[in-house]
């Protein structure tokens, strides 16, 4: 019985610390992107935000038992921000109901997100099964996503971005799960898993929507 309530205290304190540095991280990633727009950035391009992603990213897992690691997280999490303001201006100045878009993405990340995390913490439904498909499915949408840069293939990415919007749910409520029975027990790597999803399926469902609204 000890154990059991020392499980659900540290199960708490995770959970609490997760969702109190994602939402820090992403007000932050908001003000970096908003900054970015004001400054009418360009996009750093496909390679800059690779290398960079992967190198911050690669910083907070190693430092992620240490105070590093938070500076890793806000860094990571800034220079994604810095790298969505061009996409939004894009959209702002490719699409007469730019605002619109945006705002809508906004909004249907915000949906998914509280829906898939509510259910999640309230069935605690362990959804470790999928970490399998998970993993080949991001792998392969991340190929398929270059090849449609690369080759020019609008189908193609928007089948990707399709693909994103499944797979981040699933991770979602993947990685929501691993927190509520122990499979996760470090706060920063479940802050970054959270925080990639979200991101993801924004620019996902904003390119679906861009598609289907047609540009100006």
């Amino acid at each position: 019985m000890a154990r059991s309530e020392a499980s659900i205290l540290a199960t708490n304190k995770v959970l609490k610390n997760t969702y109190t540095l994602l939402a820090m991280t992403l007000i932050f990633s908001a003000g970096a992107a908003a900054l970015s727009m004001r400054m009418n950035l360009p996009h750093p391009g496909i390679i800059i935000t690779l290398v960079g992603y992967f190198g911050l990213l690669w910083l907070t897992t190693k430092f992620r038992n240490s105070g590093m690691g938070i500076v890793c997280v806000f860094a990571l999490t800034g220079f994604m921000g810095m790298t969505l303001g061009p996409i939004l201006n894009m959209y702002l100045d490719a699409y007469s109901n730019g605002h619109q878009l945006i705002m809508t993405s906004l909004g249907g990340t915000g949906v998914i997100f509280l829906g898939l995390s509510g259910y999640a913490l309230t069935t605690k439904k362990d959804f470790s099964f999928i970490s399998g498909f998970l993993m080949v499915g991001i792998l392969v949408a991340f190929l398929a996503g270059i090849g449609a840069m690369v080759f020019s293939i609008p189908a193609l990415s928007l089948g990707v971005s399709a693909m994103f919007i499944m797979l981040m749910s699933g991770l979602i409520l993947y990685q929501t799960s691993a927190i509520i029975h122990g499979g996760e027990t470090n706060y920063i790597m479940a802050t970054v898993c959270l925080y990639i999803s979200l991101f993801n399926l924004f620019t996902s469902l904003l390119h679906i929507l861009g598609a289907v609204s047609g540009r100006d």
